[in-house]
């Protein structure tokens, strides 16, 4: 039988553009991804998935045939593709740690159970923690695919729909007032409230540079005017700079005037409750819809007509991979003083070993020693994943038979050192 690298030949490479476009194996990577997700191969889009490839730093990896069959796509397209990159992640108090992103992974139909994803996956790994990356992080199209690898959820998302059949009011009116913009005019104000956003919630990504689009009025995806778009922004009580924004469309569903948010970003409780106490006032509207709402969602708690407010859906969003777990642990802060053991089983070896955590006055230390040692915990790299960020607590995940504790009150003592001080969320897609 044939072996992977008589088949194939992995290239890994950086997109860049001649004269103003893709050159060819960054458009062929490009289509090739389209492929896989099944969209449209619009020449706008590709250039401007392009430029925001280069715009983040992205290194495209591609797995190619050999031999391809005649008639078929030339040996210049993919049949596998993988993209790496960095950015941070809020991992609780304010501290982003640069770590290793992971986006456009397809492998094609035709070449289905050949090992491509597992080459792919192993290889950038392996490159992303010789860099010094200690998390990686993905979003996944499916979730049955990556906990072989060692990754596990850690935020997850709500989609939600308001009925304006009862009049939209809050328990409590919030300070400040909005007032509205042009989508173009966001372009400074967007990064800016994202950033302080970004800086105290746990669990948010940093933002890709294509993002821009959406702040200056344009489709994301082809930079053309996105003429539907509306904005708003709220203003602070003190007049001080905006603290938070929200962009949407008005979408036409038979009889339904429905209200589609696009994004909405607010760090500040007034700046979310005043932005929802303005959409709630937008007339001739018959719903609301939110697809990346958080799960402990205030808004449910002040409404005055809560069961206005339906969860149509709840998913996963990103998933980690710790790729040097004393790092990760020391890098984040901690709600309780404490000591913790946790044995940790990898089947690919960054996060295999006993640790040893000490937390103390909010931060703490996390040292690797000898596998012999009793430990505390005993759980896999994918659940250790899931609960270091905090947004899913030991006990629970002990409940789920994911973590053994070898020592009594070990699982809530780990609740208490991981959970955080704001909700584990996040808005940013990748």
């Amino acid at each position: 039988m044939a072996s992977f690298d008589d088949d194939y030949v992995v290239r890994t490479f950086s997109p860049s553009l001649v004269d103003g476009k893709p050159d060819p194996a960054t458009a062929a990577w490009l289509a090739a991804t389209r492929i896989g997700f099944h969209e449209d191969d619009d020449p706008d889009k590709i250039r401007e998935s392009a430029l925001g490839a280069i715009d983040d730093g992205r290194v495209f990896s591609g797995v190619y045939a050999r031999t391809p069959v005649a008639g078929s796509l030339g040996d210049d397209w993919p049949v596998g593709t993988y993209a790496g990159y960095t950015k941070s992640i809020n991992v609780g108090g304010g501290a982003l740690v640069d770590s290793y992103l992971i986006s456009d992974v397809t492998v094609r139909a035709t070449h289905r159970r050949r090992g491509m994803l597992r080459h792919l996956m192993t290889d950038r790994l392996a490159a992303a923690a010789s860099s010094g990356h200690s998390i990686a992080a993905l979003t996944a199209s499916e979730s049955t695919i990556y906990r072989r690898f060692g990754f596990g959820p850690a935020t997850r998302k709500r989609s939600i729909a308001i009925e304006r059949a009862a009049p939209f009011s809050l328990l409590s009116a919030p300070s400040g007032r909005v007032e509205m913009a042009t989508p173009s005019s966001l372009a400074s104000v967007a990064p800016r409230v994202f950033a302080a956003f970004h800086s105290v919630t746990p669990g948010s990504v940093d933002r890709q540079g294509q993002y821009g689009n959406l702040y200056n009025g344009l489709d994301y995806e082809t930079a053309k005017p996105a003429r539907a778009l509306r904005a708003a922004i709220h203003v602070p009580a003190d007049g001080g700079p905006a603290d938070g924004y929200v962009i949407y469309s008005m979408v036409a569903e038979g009889s339904l005037s429905v209200l589609k948010i696009d994004d909405l970003v607010a760090p500040t409780r007034d700046g979310f409750l005043g932005l929802w106490d303005f959409l709630g006032s937008v007339d001739l509207v018959d719903e609301i819809r939110w697809s990346k709402a958080p799960v402990e969602n205030p808004l449910l708690h002040a409404l005055t007509g809560s069961r206005t407010l339906e969860t149509k859906g709840e998913s996963d969003h990103v998933w980690l991979r710790l790729l040097d777990a004393p790092a990760a642990l020391s890098a984040r802060p901690y709600s309780t003083d404490g000591s913790l053991t946790l044995r940790v089983h990898d089947k690919l070896g960054y996060a295999e070993g006993t640790f040893l955590l000490d937390a103390a006055d909010g931060t703490g230390h996390a040292t690797r020693i000898g596998d012999n040692a009793p430990a505390a915990l005993e759980l896999d790299a994918a659940t250790l994943a899931t609960l270091y960020l905090g947004g899913v607590p030991a006990t629970l995940l002990g409940s789920a038979g994911l973590v053994a504790e070898h020592r009594a009150g070990a699982l809530l003592l780990a609740a208490r050192l991981f959970a955080q001080e704001r909700p584990v969320y996040g808005v940013t897609d990748f």
